[in-house]
């Protein structure tokens, strides 16, 4: 699976904004990569930041 997917899943799977590192830890992806493909995510508009330092899928 590509880290973006892993990514995607793992938000989808907790259905709550998560952290960084919190992604991280559910989709077994690097914390650095996490944090630059949640930019790229924020950037086509799928992911949105609701409350400081947490993301979420854009529904």
């Amino acid at each position: 699976m590509e880290p973006k997917e892993a990514i995607i899943k793992a938000m989808e799977t907790a259905g709550k904004p998560l952290k960084g590192g919190e992604i991280a830890e559910a989709s077994g992806v690097d914390k650095k990569e996490v944090d630059k493909l949640i930019k790229k995510l924020v950037a086509e508009g799928k992911v949105d930041s609701p409350i400081r330092c947490y993301y979420a899928i854009v529904k």
